[in-house]
């Protein structure tokens, strides 16, 4: 089992990112749909009385999605596995500020894979010491791993220079460029997402190289996500969640399209 703590800062409110995040999956999710692959949206519906956190948090939205991959897939594994076994499912509980996340393939895998990632939003720079409330045996393995949007690296394949909180300037907000090593402690507002995975991958030979890659693609993801977060702020800011609901009623009817049709698109895992 791998446990990693990702924290991404961010130049927005606690509030505004709820809005953000949800905008920016949808407008994701279409750009990693087509070809047979991408994004199916099960269920998308409020939620009560599921305990979150020791019960601090019960209610809120749960999503349900199954994730049609094979190209998303690295080649080992590809090989390993049959091709209708290349389906992950994940279950959210968006109980704003605090997120969970189950992802599983139980058409192959079953209980042998699972990766749970658990977010808490918060208002602060990311130093806070354990806002999971993890217990020692966990806390001791624990990875911290600060994502910095601004100047963390990324894949050549994954650069956009419209897509770059280093160049970016919001027009909305006059938000950006954010410049330097030291830029989150030169902005107003600012909140940080506390991003716990826990990744457990049950196979003979094979479970240290597959949950070191899970937690490598999981990075890449967070990293290149937020940058477009912020970027896109201009599209999303002034949102209300109504607004929300309805383009996420319209971008699964547009994902059910786009996903009998066209080219595979989005990242690969081979790139």
């Amino acid at each position: 089992m791998l446990i990693k703590e990702f924290r991404v800062t961010l130049p927005l409110t606690v509030e505004e990112y709820q809005v953000a995040q949800l905008y920016s999956v949808a407008e994701a999710s279409k750009n990693n749909t087509g070809g047979g692959e991408g994004i199916e949206v099960l269920k998308n519906e409020p939620f009560t009385d599921y305990p979150l956190l020791g019960g601090k948090y019960s209610s809120g939205q749960y999503t349900y999605k199954i994730y049609h991959l094979a190209s998303k897939v690295p080649a080992f594994i590809r090989i390993l596995l049959p091709k209708n076994s290349l389906e992950i499912h994940e279950e959210a509980w968006n109980a704003y500020p605090y997120c969970k996340t189950v992802i599983t393939n139980p058409g192959y895998m079953k209980d042998n894979f699972v990766i749970m990632i658990e977010s808490f939003h918060i208002g602060d720079v990311g130093n806070q010491h354990n806002v999971h409330e993890l217990p020692p045996d966990k806390l001791k393995i624990r990875e911290v791993v600060h994502i910095d949007i601004a100047n963390d690296s990324i894949a050549s394949a994954d650069y956009k220079v419209d897509e770059d909180p280093s160049k970016f300037k919001s027009q909305k907000t006059g938000r950006g460029p954010l410049v330097g090593k030291d830029w989150k402690h030169n902005v107003q507002p600012v909140m940080t997402c506390y991003k716990l995975v826990t990744c457990e991958f049950k196979w003979f030979g094979l479970q240290t190289r597959i949950e070191g890659f899970i937690q490598k693609a999981e990075r890449r993801l967070f990293t290149n996500f937020h940058r477009q977060v912020f970027c896109w702020i201009d599209g999303w800011y002034g949102l209300t969640m109504e607004d929300i609901r309805a383009i996420e009623d319209n971008t699964k009817e547009e994902l059910d399209r786009q996903r009998h049709q066209g080219e595979v698109r989005g990242m690969r895992a081979d790139d």
